[in-house]
């Protein structure tokens, strides 16, 4: 049954309503255990969004490589409103360097490519329980490499990657905008790894807390 709308209770928020974070308090904030890899993305508009999306969901740093333009730049902040400020990132003449060195740091590494035997993203969740099982050796923190407008993820840097994400696709063109597709993967990664996390952490306490029957 569809609930019914009840005028009021609706309201947009304001601004000052929104408990956004200063960028001091974002820097010293809890972050996603994630890190998103920009591997030659030439569109200065498309870098500043992803640092918006990253900003949305206090990913851990973006990691610009190859072509990717670095801020400051008028262009990215255009779309990042300021998000390239709040964001940690750090720039890698090739992506392989960043790939490595978040390797042998233990990240799990994911590229966002359409290849034989990816992950679809809806099967993520499952496959992080699956990750989670190994226990000591389960991976803690995790990387995905978004690619070129034109080319993608470049080949070695798939081959150098534990494994790849795709975003199933039903229309013609099997194709999106990185930026969008940034925004589809980093928030799939925030719905696992905090939201859910912290959901079931409420549920715990709330549970803990419930007085026992007589």
């Amino acid at each position: 049954m569809l609930w019914p709308f009840r005028p009021g209770l609706m309201r947009k928020l304001r601004t000052l309503e929104m408990q956004r974070l200063s960028v001091e308090e974002f820097k010293e904030a809890p972050k996603l255990p994630l890190i998103v890899i920009l591997d030659d993305v030439r569109s200065l508009h498309n870098v500043g969004s992803v640092f918006r999306s990253c900003d949305a969901f206090r990913v851990e740093a973006v990691y610009l490589c190859g072509i990717t333009a670095c801020p400051p730049a008028a262009e990215i902040h255009k779309t990042a409103l300021g998000a390239e400020d709040s964001v940690t990132w750090h720039y890698f003449e090739h992506t392989q360097e960043a790939v490595a060195k978040l390797k042998a740091q233990g990240y799990y590494v994911y590229s966002v490519e359409q290849v034989e035997g990816s992950t679809k993203l809806p099967q993520l969740a499952q496959q992080l329980a699956q990750l989670q099982k190994k226990g000591v050796k389960a991976p803690k923190r995790y990387a995905v490499v978004l690619g070129n407008e034109v080319k993608g993820v470049k080949q070695e840097v798939v081959d150098l990657s534990d494994n790849c994400l795709e975003i199933p696709q039903l229309g013609i063109k099997h194709s999106l905008n990185v930026s969008v597709t940034a925004g589809i993967v980093v928030w799939e990664f925030a719905q696992q790894l905090f939201f859910e996390q912290q959901e079931n952490a409420q549920c715990q306490a709330a549970t803990i807390s419930k007085p026992e029957k007589a």
